[in-house]
């Protein structure tokens, strides 16, 4: 399902249409390019590296330098995603805002962008994960239900195809509480969220180029800007710049 934004108030009633649809958990997230498919880094690598591989080259260098060492290869990736390398993990928010953030912000000014709304449930039960005691059920890293989706399953079930899952981890640093980050965990096959099942876990929201500037003014009315989401100090003179 594919629709368009151009303000901020204009995703409001777009959420107040999916709310109205069907009740429910919705998640968020926002790409500078409207046409990109939800597919994480790693997956979208051509002749890439083993995950196995990327991560033993991101170990040995980072370990001595992380500030408190990583317990397992899911806090490993977590590390690898916050410094930017391509992982199997996609962010997503809670907070629509976050999202239109990332989608005005950087790209090519041109380019059309795009906010996508999820439906995290029914994601999960292609994955056939569910809880009918609990119908907003979603797993966390640490449940059963991912462990499938481990570095070390991954490369030992290499001919399995899981389909990609929604799952929410323990907020440990100030950016992904700032953000309300969640995230999607893809298995081995590189199918994009929105061809899982029927597609009616996903509706997409294009913003315009033309109206990227104006959706940024509001942001920054409303108090959204690299401060507020990258809490550290590198982003408190990037903030000044803007205001000078």
């Amino acid at each position: 399902m594919t629709g368009s934004i151009s303000s901020i108030g204009e995703l409001i009633e777009a959420i107040r249409t999916e709310k109205g649809r069907e009740e429910g958990t919705i998640w968020f997230r926002g790409q500078s390019d409207s046409s990109w498919k939800l597919l994480p880094g790693l997956l979208r690598q051509k002749n890439r590296m083993s995950e196995t591989s990327l991560l033993a080259r991101f170990k040995q260098s980072a370990a001595l330098l992380a500030l408190t060492k990583p317990g397992n290869s899911f806090d490993w990736v977590f590390l690898m995603q916050h410094y930017g390398m391509p992982t199997r993990l996609l962010d997503w928010s809670e907070n629509p805002l976050v999202a239109m953030y990332f989608a005005v912000t950087g790209g090519d000014p041109d380019t059309d962008a795009a906010v996508w709304m999820l439906r995290p449930n029914k994601l999960n039960t292609n994955a056939h994960i569910s809880d009918k005691d609990e119908p907003d059920y979603i797993p966390s890293f640490d449940d059963e239900e991912v462990q499938g989706y481990s570095t070390e399953r991954v490369r030992i079930d290499k001919r399995m195809q899981l389909f990609p899952i929604a799952t929410i981890a323990t907020r440990n640093n100030a950016r992904i509480q700032a953000q309300l980050g969640t995230f999607t965990i893809h298995h081995n096959e590189p199918v994009p969220i929105e061809e899982v099942g029927s597609g009616d876990q996903c509706v997409r929201l294009i913003i315009p180029s033309a109206a990227k500037q104006k959706i940024r003014e509001e942001l920054s009315l409303l108090g959204i800007n690299q401060l507020s989401l990258f809490p550290e100090i590198a982003s408190i003179s990037e903030t000044l710049k803007e205001v000078m």
